[in-house]
């Protein structure tokens, strides 16, 4: 872990900060992008407003599919 404690004021030279930082661009939907890639660390891209995510799950059912149809009957909403 990073240095702290009684170790704090040791020589800690080898440490270096390692950040990532996701411009507004980068999470835009109307501007393309490549599937995925080394600076988003190999992850697939959303091309999705929050706005789109969240009509997407209004839409679907409220029971699950995997459920069997004597669950479904039974099943009740949190």
């Amino acid at each position: 872990g990073a240095p702290m404690g009684s170790d704090a004021g040791a020589n800690w030279d080898h440490w270096q900060l390692h950040a990532h930082y996701y411009p507004p661009l980068l999470r835009s939907a109307t501007i393309r992008k490549f599937m995925v890639g080394y600076e988003m660390l190999a992850q697939a891209q959303r091309d999705l407003t929050p706005e789109q995510a969240a009509e997407r799950l209004r839409t679907l059912p409220e029971v699950h599919y995997r459920l069997g149809q004597k669950d479904r009957e039974t099943a009740t909403i949190a």
